[in-house]
Parts: structure tokens; sequence; C-alpha cells
């Protein structure tokens, strides 16, 4: 920050003698230069790894690419321990909807940038994440739009569309097997939104590549999607997962002590699995997840006028009613964590109050001065200790909007964030 200060001290004179064009070219410089300084202290860049031996195996992404990861190596004391983390980005429910994500970054390979930004939880410096920071590290891209559960041996010609992300999902772990995870003496399967749910759904079946006497855990960051209805009072999430799961012929790779129970369309919520689920398992999620509220809760097919639009763009905006509304939803949400099951030391959540979707992956939310906290904990913290055993953690926040440790999401008011992500 020293350097930044030095580089504006210095400037601010030599703008008083430039043209205006000059001053501004001077300007974007020095944002630039502050950019930077920001990547290099909150976060830092690591190349794409493509898993070309996948292909062989029919892993891969909806238009035949094959799949990718980015993978910072561990070491000292870390060297041994895995952090996988699933990037997330919603899911696709029909032809329709699968070939508007084929030749885009959830759907291709080619079409995913080189490098990626690690913070937050994939942070490699102990000051933003201590406990993980010397740990192998990586970020598994998403391409297949089911949660890494779908498996269709047929590929139609006319559309090029692969439905293989329980071939996807194996495939990546087979090549970080062999990459030294087979050794792995502490590992954790995490994710955010989508990838969340992928955590859930494949933890027991992680644990399982691993040996017995490895310490594993799951982590799911704002994956704890809930079976609710929307404001209009019709079951619409319900219904597109119910199409997810058909699509991508995703029943046979749910959890069978889901499915044996419940129409496998209902094996797609957490509420339906994590009571089974024998692995242990943290949840992260606001209480207000401000995709739940867009998607779920109020989508564009259930609020014809747009009257919820304003309040989905920021929270503050919202009208008396609809933060009534949203208040049931809560309510909806915390009924649902009470299928989590367990005890506190085999389950751990941290359920904020805040209006906001994924909060390990950003330095802001996951661990710097101003992160949101729960008694006194930041997510890191709370995370870290469940994990190492150091001391349980199960906490949920009062309701909004006493929490004034949130980062609260404000969207572009011009853009549309009515039509749900399939």
């Amino acid at each position: 920050m020293y350097l930044v200060v030095m580089i504006m001290t210095a400037n601010k004179n030599l703008c008083t003698m430039v043209n205006a064009r000059m001053a501004q070219h001077l300007l974007f410089f020095l944002g630039c230069i502050f950019l930077i300084f920001v990547v290099q202290t909150e976060g830092f860049y690591v190349p794409i790894t493509y898993v070309q031996s996948a292909v062989a195996k029919g892993g891969v992404c909806l238009d035949g690419s094959p799949p990718a990861y980015h993978m910072d190596k561990g070491f000292g004391a870390g060297i041994d321990n895995w952090l996988i983390q699933i990037e997330g980005g919603g899911w696709c429910n029909n032809v329709t909807t699968c070939l508007a994500r084929r030749d885009t970054r959830l759907g291709s390979s080619k079409k995913m940038i080189k490098q990626v930004a690690f913070s937050g939880i994939l942070h490699n410096k102990p000051k933003f994440n201590p406990d993980f920071y010397n740990w192998n590290r990586i970020k598994v891209r998403y391409c297949d739009g089911s949660s890494f559960t779908g498996d269709v041996e047929a590929v139609n010609p006319s559309t090029n569309l692969h439905f293989r992300g329980q071939r996807v999902f194996r495939a990546i772990m087979d090549d970080l097997m062999a990459k030294g995870m087979s050794k792995a003496k502490m590992a954790i399967l995490s994710g955010c939104s989508a990838g969340g749910l992928t955590s859930i759904l494949h933890c027991d079946s992680f644990k399982g590549l691993l040996s017995p006497t490895a310490k594993v855990k799951c982590l799911a960051d704002a994956g704890y999607f809930i079976n609710a209805k929307d404001v209009s009072g019709v079951q619409h999430i319900e219904q597109v997962y119910s199409e997810v799961v058909a699509t991508h012929n995703s029943a046979k790779n749910l959890p069978q002590s889901c499915t044996s129970r419940l129409k496998p369309g209902l094996c797609f919520f957490p509420q339906n699995v994590v009571g089974t689920t024998k692995t242990d398992l943290f949840l992260v999620n606001a209480a207000y997840d401000s995709w739940q509220i867009k998607n779920i809760l109020a989508p564009g097919v259930a609020d014809h006028h747009g009257t919820w639009h304003n309040c989905k763009t920021d929270i503050t905006k919202c009208s008396a009613e609809q933060l009534k509304v949203m208040q049931g939803y809560r309510m909806e949400f915390l009924n649902a964590l009470n299928r989590l099951g367990g005890s506190p030391t085999s389950r751990g959540y941290f359920v904020n109050s805040c209006y906001a979707h994924c909060q390990t992956e950003t330095q802001e939310t996951w661990m710097r001065s101003d992160s949101p906290l729960l008694s006194g904990k930041t997510i890191a913290k709370a995370v870290g200790d469940w994990f190492y055993d150091r001391t349980s953690f199960q906490k949920i926040d009062c309701p909004y909007p006493c929490d004034k440790t949130c980062h609260n999401r404000v969207f572009d008011g011009q853009v549309h964030h009515d039509s749900i992500d399939f």
C-alpha cells in the first residue's frame, strides 16, 4: 500500500502540469497499480490444467471437450493434505437450456479463462487462510450442468450434447489420485452454489476414494437449496430439479439412501440427503441466500409484473410486505436445516442473515478484518475449528437486518436478474 501512496503523491503535482488526456492516462495507470496490489495481497492467479485422459473415459464437458481444474500444490506440513473446491454455475434442465450453456465456460473448457484467482479458502498465505494455506488446493471447473451427476451414453449428433457429469467427476478424481491424493492424510471436498450441492451429493463417495485412516470432511458453501414454493404458490424449483435429473440421467448417481425412499428429483435437494450422509459435513449459507431469493422464492415466471425486481437487486429496497415474505422463507430454510442430523462434532453450520451467495471463495467474506461474524468468529475460523476438532460450531444468526457485519450483495439495477439459471 505504501508504494501506491508514494506513486499517487508523486503524480499529484505531475497531473497539474499535463493536459487532461495525460491525467486520465495517469489515473488509469494508478488504478491498474492498485488492482495489482489488491490481487497480490488478497489473491493470486493459478493456471488451468486440462484432463485429457478423461476423454477416453467419456468424462467430457457438454460440448465434448476435456474437463479442467486449477491446482496450487501444497507445501511444508500441508503437502499431504487436499482441498477440492468445486465451481458453481447453476444447472441446465433440458436440451434448450443445455445448448445455451454448451458454448460457454459452463459447457466447454475451450471457453474457460486460462488463469483464475485463488483467494479465501484457496489462498496460500496464513494471514488470509490460516488452516488450509499450505494444502494442495484445487478448483474444479464446472462444465456439465448437473452438479456432476449425469451419465447419458448416447450423444445426439444434431446437438452434440454430452451429459457426462459423473464421469467428469470420477476422471478428475482419478487424475488427482495419481498426483498424490491417494496418499492424503487430510482432505476436504468443498464447493460453492451448484458446486456446494456437488460436495453434498458426492460427499460419501469422495471419502470412499481415500484411505480409511485419512481425515475427510465436506464443506458446502451456498449449496443448501431448499424445496419451497415461489411467491405464486408453485413448486417451481421441484419441477426444475426433476427435469435436471431426467435430462442428465442422474438418478443412478444420486445417494441410494435417498432414491430408495423418494423420487429421484427430490434427491437433488440437500434436505433429503444430508440426514443419511455418513461423512462429516459443514454448511456455510446465508439465510437470505440471494440466488435462492431470486430464483426459488421470486423467479421471473412467478413475478409477471416485476414487483420483486428492485427488491432482488438490493435488499434495502424491499417493501415491508416483501421482507415479511423473505422472513417466512428464512423460517422454511431453518426448518429444512433441521434435517441435517448428526452430532455437533460431525455436523457444523454457519448460517448468517446476509443477502449473499457464496462466502468462502472471496477474501472479504472468508477472513478479513471486516468479514461477517457469528459469535465473534469469521467463517474461516469457524470452519477451521470444526475441521480440526478444536471446537464444534453450529450458529444461526438473528433475523435481518440485525447483523451489521454482513456483506450484502447489490446487483446492477440495469441487468434483469429475474431469469433462473437454467
